[in-house]
């Protein structure tokens, strides 16, 4: 795989994706430029993410020898500092114009929402403390990769918020937040002895097991109130994945070991997305 590729982590993508699609099919319209600018950004903002994440861990020691999952490409020296602060400023580039474009024909206090948007990206690993090493992390991915993004994508199509958007941002984040949290609880040892603080290691083991099952248990109740909302039980199509939910949790709350739970967190990505596709179609039909 391309070191590139490998660096913008690909199976973590399905959470700037998920909102875009969800929050289009809510807002019952479809404008085709908008929804690719908005797409773009919601894929650029989670490349330049996890690029600003690998070039800030590797600067404070935190990505060892020692660490489970895929390799780090500035801490492994495949991808120097420099070029690595380089690809997440061009990935951030890329979101930032189409982003004025949606601030263009949507509203420019877009330009304030997507300026906050830059700022968080930057304080998860980086600036003096980052929020990602202060359990903070899953607070920003819930907020960002659920509401914001689902909610805005409603926005930008019909420049007004409709309420499917924001209760179908509920189960959106859940879900995102679902695989930082399997993926802090694969990293939980290494993450400890280097001092990185994510909740995770706040929590322990049992308790960040537990907040997974959780956050699985809200993403599907959330579907009833949305069905109210719209008043079509269409959405629930999004159910269609309760079996890869349970097949995800079973693995979480039975593998202790690091490389075990790898699966785990290719599961959980692949619930967010078939999840999200079965919400989307649900509320496109309804």
């Amino acid at each position: 795989m391309n070191v590139w590729v490998e660096a913008a982590r690909p199976r973590t993508l399905v959470a700037g994706i998920v909102p875009v699609l969800v929050g289009t099919a809510a807002s019952d319209r479809w404008a085709a430029l908008r929804f690719i600018a908005a797409l773009t950004v919601g894929i650029s903002v989670q490349v330049g993410v996890n690029y600003a994440n690998d070039l800030f861990d590797a600067r404070r020691g935190v990505d060892r020898d020692d660490r489970v999952g895929p390799r780090r490409a500035t801490a492994a020296g495949l991808i120097t500092p420099s070029r690595m602060g380089i690809g997440a400023a061009a990935a951030f580039g890329i979101a930032t114009i189409a982003g004025l474009y949606l601030a263009a024909v949507a509203g420019p206090w877009l330009i304030a929402v997507g300026s906050l948007c830059f700022l968080a990206a930057l304080g998860y690993s980086g600036g003096p403390r980052p929020y990602a090493s202060a359990g903070l992390g899953e607070i920003f991915v819930f907020v960002f990769f659920g509401l914001v993004g689902t909610i805005g994508s409603a926005y930008v199509q019909i420049e007004g918020v409709p309420a499917a958007a924001m209760v179908a941002g509920v189960p959106v984040g859940c879900l995102a937040t679902a695989i930082l949290v399997v993926n802090n609880l694969r990293d939980i040892e290494s993450d400890r002895r280097s001092g990185k603080m994510t909740l995770a290691v706040r929590l322990g083991r049992a308790r960040t097991r537990a907040l997974y099952g959780l956050l699985l248990l809200l993403a599907a109740a959330a579907v009833v109130p949305l069905m109210v909302t719209v008043g079509s039980p269409w959405p629930g199509l999004a159910l269609v994945a309760a079996p890869l939910g349970a097949r995800a949790a079973r693995s979480v709350v039975t593998r202790t070991d690091g490389p075990g739970l790898i699966g785990a967190l290719v599961a959980t990505a692949r619930l967010q997305l078939l999840f999200g596709l079965g919400l989307a179609l649900g509320l496109w039909i309804s």
